[in-house]
């Protein structure tokens, strides 16, 4: 395959790849277990780290083969949403925050519920149906004026992308480059010494989930970042990126995407509304996760338990709808793709979805012990 392609080409190279590459982390996903909201509870609940280290694992991977790809020339991330230089810090910390919480609530983030559903849940339908609608008001409708007249109205515009290398030069006096690098050698060590800690209660299938997951984030920064690329379109005579809803390089995320795919599900016969490479991967985490669960013998139809399971999922719903657009992505957008990058908006974005999850368990036990007295 010679590069670049023609932008028909490369456009259908991203959707089928898209396709692959969602149909691959639906069945790794169902069978590894993997989940943000998981591992968080786990830490925060009894102190295990075999789930958080499988996250931070696919972190390190993602980010290792993306600075890489950087490195040697064959992906330009400062087009991406992870590197603007517009700095939404209070979105991302608000945005994160709500997130945070909404997936407690809603036993699991949009990657999450996609994978349950696959598996026969009814809830994790329900749950995205309501998530992809608040994420459509959050994009474009009565919620996206809080959104940006409150919220973005607060961003900071930057001279240079936000990613730590780029936000840290100025005040360390070494270059960007040399900074990402150290930040990426300080992600190794700290991964590295977290899984030592963790070996004895991590199985294979951490390793394989935590592998797995970063190897998919890589391909698709390389999908959409190199095999899309059109240095100049022939009609619009600029440089754009095929296949993805952004015209730019996209990664794994669902917050948004969810929203599109809902977006083509009402508007289908609408010319201006095509498939993209974020909705195509959430349609193959769904169908990788079905057939997962059914070789694997683990499909079951489930169901609410009772009204407040239900008002739980639908309150975690919205909150992860507004939250997931808000802060720029999900806890897969910001906390593995965006953290790949090193983008220092994710690092916010992150630290807020990790602070909504601790008060959200917290609300949870403190419930709990309230109705045992």
């Amino acid at each position: 395959m010679s590069l670049p392609l023609s932008p028909a080409a490369a456009a259908e190279a991203v959707i089928w790849g898209g396709l692959l590459i969602g149909l691959a982390l639906g069945a790794v996903a169902q069978a590894t277990r993997f989940c943000t909201m998981g591992a968080l509870a786990d830490w925060f609940s009894y102190g295990g780290t075999a789930r958080l280290t499988m996250w931070a694992l696919a972190v390190a991977v993602a980010a290792s083969g993306t600075m890489g790809l950087i490195g040697v020339g064959w992906f330009d991330p400062t087009h991406t949403v992870a590197w603007s230089d517009r700095f939404l810090w209070l979105s991302y910390a608000v945005g994160g925050t709500l997130f945070g919480v909404g997936m407690v609530l809603a036993s699991g983030c949009p990657q999450r519920n996609l994978v349950k559903a696959g598996a026969g849940s009814l809830k994790a339908w329900v749950t995205l149906v309501v998530a992809a609608i608040t994420a459509q008001m959050t994009l474009r409708g009565v919620l996206a004026a809080p959104r940006v007249g409150v919220l973005d109205a607060v961003g900071v515009q930057l001279t240079h992308p936000q990613d730590l290398g780029s936000m840290l030069s100025p005040y360390i006096g070494a270059s960007p480059s040399a900074m990402r690098w150290a930040a990426l050698v300080g992600l190794l060590v700290f991964v590295l010494v977290l899984a030592w800690r963790s070996r004895r209660t991590m199985d294979r299938g951490h390793w394989i989930g935590g592998v797995g997951f970063g190897l998919l984030v890589l391909a698709a920064w390389a999908l959409t970042g190199l095999v899309g690329f059109i240095p100049e379109h022939p009609d619009t005579l600029e440089t754009t990126w095929m296949g993805t809803y952004s015209h730019r390089p996209e990664a794994l995320t669902f917050a948004a995407p969810i929203a599109h795919g809902l977006d083509l599900l009402t508007l289908w016969s609408d010319s201006n509304t095509t498939v993209s490479f974020g909705v195509v991967v959430a349609l193959g985490v769904l169908l990788g996760s079905a057939v997962a669960a059914v070789v694997r013998k683990e499909f079951r139809v489930e169901s609410f338990h009772n009204a407040e399971d239900m008002g739980n999922h639908l309150a975690g719903a919205v909150l992860m709808g507004f939250g997931g657009v808000t802060a720029m992505g999900c806890s897969i957008g910001q906390g593995v793709s965006g953290l790949s990058l090193l983008s220092a908006g994710s690092c916010i974005a992150v630290a807020g979805m990790v602070a909504g999850a601790w008060l959200a368990l917290r609300l949870q036990t403190w419930r709990v012990e309230r109705s045992d007295v």
